[in-house]
């Protein structure tokens, strides 16, 4: 299976100015996640989409091709992210390089490991899933069989659709939510379905103790922190 990996990293950054490129324990943000993906066995090729001549040039140092640069319509604050990795295919693919599937790697996540890339790709592959994305497990309190939504009219339902609430903690169902560092998907489910999710997805799990997303300065500061224990904990 020949898989694509793609890094998108926009010039822009409402919440943390210029963060794709800033230093984050000492290298670049976007060198965290460039280096994983280079490491990570099951990636064929791995390209940086940019609007950012900058990022381009840091991007290449880090050893990542950038084959192309993404239009300004397609890196504004409101662009979704599927039609940059539709760009990305979309451009590869008329230089006659095309994937079996493509795996979206976020920067904002420093964290993650090219095991961690590996293992979603190995199940997409084993399990004949549409798309695998990383995922951690939803805390009792918040799942959705105790949960609850309010309609129009103030009422309270639960978000599972059950009438009752699961009496017991031990007996809720795993519930998850998308961590964001990985996400999978077959080339005709992004091309042809315009979806990096598909009908059947599969979730790969990770600690939530290790994962974070830098959207904010909390965030960030959270990062060093983080990425610091894992330096004092390397033997």
């Amino acid at each position: 299976m020949r898989v694509l990996g793609v890094i998108p990293a926009r010039g822009g950054s409402r919440g943390i100015p210029r963060k794709n490129i800033r230093s984050l324990g000492g290298k670049p943000l976007l060198q965290y996640t460039s280096d994983v993906a280079l490491a990570a066995r099951s990636l064929s090729r791995v390209v940086v989409s940019t609007d950012d001549e900058q990022i381009a040039a840091m991007a290449r140092s880090c050893g990542v091709d950038v084959p192309f640069l993404r239009p300004p319509e397609l890196a504004r604050d409101e662009t979704p992210t599927l039609p940059v990795v539709l760009h990305a295919v979309t451009c590869l693919e008329a230089l006659g390089d095309r994937f079996d599937a493509i795996c979206l790697l976020q920067p904002t996540h420093p964290l993650r490991r090219p095991e961690h890339i590996d293992a979603c790709v190995d199940l997409l592959a084993q399990s004949g899933a549409d798309a695998v994305v990383s995922v951690l497990r939803v805390p009792p309190q918040y799942n959705p069989h105790w949960v609850y939504v309010q309609d129009a009219g103030g009422h309270l339902r639960l978000a599972s659709g059950a009438r009752e609430p699961t009496p017991r903690r031990q007996e809720l169902p795993p519930a998850f939510h998308r961590e964001g560092s990985v996400y999978v998907a077959r080339r005709d489910v992004v091309v042809k379905q315009q979806s990096m999710y598909g009908e059947r997805l599969m979730g790969y799990e990770l600690d939530a103790e290790q994962s974070v997303n830098i959207d904010s300065w909390e965030d960030w500061q959270r990062a060093e922190r983080l990425l610091a224990e894992r330096i004092a904990n390397v033997p």
